[in-house]
C-alpha cells in the first residue's frame, strides 16, 4: 500500500474520530428546557467499588451510608477522610436502588420492590427479614426514605403510573406492609412542568430517589434520567422545580439530609467515578 493510500485512510479515520467526538465524545451533556446551575459546596469523589453508587443516608457528620447497584453491601463511606470505612454485606448480588436508616436499622429497596431490613446493621451479628411491597412485577422501585415524623419509609417508582399522576406510598414500620392508597401523587398537569416544555405523560418525572426534609417535612423526589430535582410541600403539592444541569450532575440516583438540612446528591459515574455532592439550592453560583 503506498504512502498516498494510507495518508487517505489515515485522514478518513481522523474526521470520523472528529465528528464522534464532536457530538459524543466531547459534550455529551445534554442541556434540557429549564436548566439551571446549582450551587454546589464540597465534592467526593467515589472509589471506584461504588462507581454505580444508587443510595445513601447520612449517619452523622463524618459518615453517610450509601449501596450501590449490583451488590448486596451497605458502605459506611467517612467523608472526612474520603475512604470507606467499613462495608458489610446483608444478601446477594441484586439491583439495589435505595437506603434509609432508621435510627440503627438499615433499611434497603431493591428494584422488584422487595425491601430488606437490616437489623442493627453496625453489629457483627446481622438480622435482616425481607417484605415485598406486594407490587414486584407493577413498578420499577428506585426510591426510599423515612418519614420520621409519621414513622414509615416512602417509596417511589420510576416507571409506569396512570396518565395523569405518579404515586409515592408508604410503607408502614409498625404493620411492615405498604399502604394500599399512595401517600402522595405527583400531578403531571401542575404548572412547574411546563418549563420543561414536553408533552405530559409518565415520562414527565421518573424519580431515582426521595427524601424528606428535617425541619420543614418537604419531600424531595430526585430524577436521574433527565436530571431534576421536584419539591412538594408536607400536603402533597408541588412547590418548586429544579431542572439540573448533565453536566453537573451527570445521573444522580442518591439523596439524603444532614441533621442541619443540608441536602447531598449522589451521581453514579457512568463510565468514570461516581460522587457525592453537597448542594445549595438557595445560593445563586457564582459565574466562572
Amino acid at each position: 500500500m503506498n504512502k498516498i493510500a494510507i495518508l487517505i485512510i489515515f485522514g478518513v479515520f481522523a474526521l470520523v474520530a472528529l465528528i464522534y467526538y464532536s457530538f459524543d465524545g466531547i459534550a455529551p451533556n445534554r442541556d434540557f428546557p429549564g436548566a439551571k446551575n446549582i450551587q454546589i459546596d464540597k465534592k467526593w469523589n467515589m472509589p471506584i467499588v461504588l462507581e454505580e453508587i444508587s443510595g445513601i443516608s447520612w449517619m452523622d457528620k463524618d459518615h453517610i451510608a450509601c449501596v450501590e447497584d449490583e451488590e448486596a453491601i451497605i458502605f459506611i463511606y467517612n467523608l472526612t477522610t474520603s475512604k470507606i470505612e467499613k462495608q458489610i454485606v446483608f444478601g446477594e448480588d441484586g439491583d439495589y436502588e435505595g437506603i434509609a436508616l432508621v435510627d440503627s436499622d438499615a433499611y434497603v429497596l431493591r428494584s422488584d420492590g422487595v425491601i430488606f431490613e437490616v437489623l442493627n446493621f453496625q453489629n457483627d451479628s446481622l438480622v435482616i427479614n425481607e417484605y415485598s411491597t406486594g407490587m414486584t412485577k407493577e413498578y420499577e422501585w428506585e426510591g426510599i426514605t423515612w418519614d420520621k415524623k409519621r414513622n414509615r419509609l416512602l417509596l417511589s417508582i420510576k416507571d409506569k403510573a396512570d396518565k395523569e399522576s405518579k404515586p409515592i406510598y408508604a410503607f408502614n414500620l409498625k404493620t411492615k406492609m405498604v399502604e394500599e392508597k399512595p401517600a402522595y401523587q405527583i400531578n403531571f398537569n401542575d404548572p412547574a412542568f411546563k418549563i420543561l416544555e414536553q408533552e405530559i405523560n409518565q415520562q414527565i418525572i421518573e424519580p431515582s430517589e426521595v427524601a424528606v426534609h428535617p425541619f420543614t417535612g418537604e419531600i424531595y423526589v430526585l430524577e436521574a434520567n433527565k436530571p431534576k430535582l421536584l419539591i412538594l410541600n408536607s400536603n402533597g403539592t408541588i412547590k418548586k422545580l429544579h431542572v439540573l444541569r448533565e453536566e453537573q450532575f451527570g445521573q444522580p440516583e442518591g439523596l439524603t439530609f444532614d441533621d442541619q438540612g443540608n441536602l447531598y446528591i449522589s451521581n453514579e459515574g457512568s463510565g468514570g467515578l461516581g460522587n457525592i455532592l453537597k448542594v445549595n439550592l438557595d445560593k445563586v453560583p457564582e459565574k466562572k
